[in-house]
């Protein structure tokens, strides 16, 4: 999916393209960098400015995205773990958590 936020600096649109999943009617994602120490730019946008637009090969959303948290979290990354990476070996490169990134669809605003 390509995902594009408003940069939380420049106020532009800023694009990335992301692996995902769907659960429900929601895309989840993991904030992650490459697995290297910093968070992502587009992770740290969401954060500011958390409704945005993705778009898959049959649509474009508009999104409102949030840090998975608590038993939904342990169970999203559950769903990462079974698609055969080793999530959990990788994820103990990075110094703290990596974000299971959840991309819940909202209204457009006319």
């Amino acid at each position: 999916m390509r995902l594009t936020t408003v940069g939380r600096r420049s106020g532009k649109k800023r694009s990335v393209i992301l692996g995902y999943y769907e659960d429900g009617p929601n895309l989840v994602t993991m904030a992650m960098n490459g697995w290297k120490d910093a968070e992502p730019a587009w992770w740290l946008n969401l954060q500011a400015h958390p409704d945005a637009t993705v778009e898959l090969s049959e649509s474009t959303r508009a999104i409102h995205g949030r840090a998975a948290q608590g038993d939904e979290r342990e169970r999203l990354w559950g769903r990462w773990r079974e698609m055969g990476d080793d999530v959990d070996g990788y994820a103990t490169r990075r110094p703290s958590g990596t974000a299971v990134v959840v991309l819940e669809r909202r209204p457009v605003s006319g």
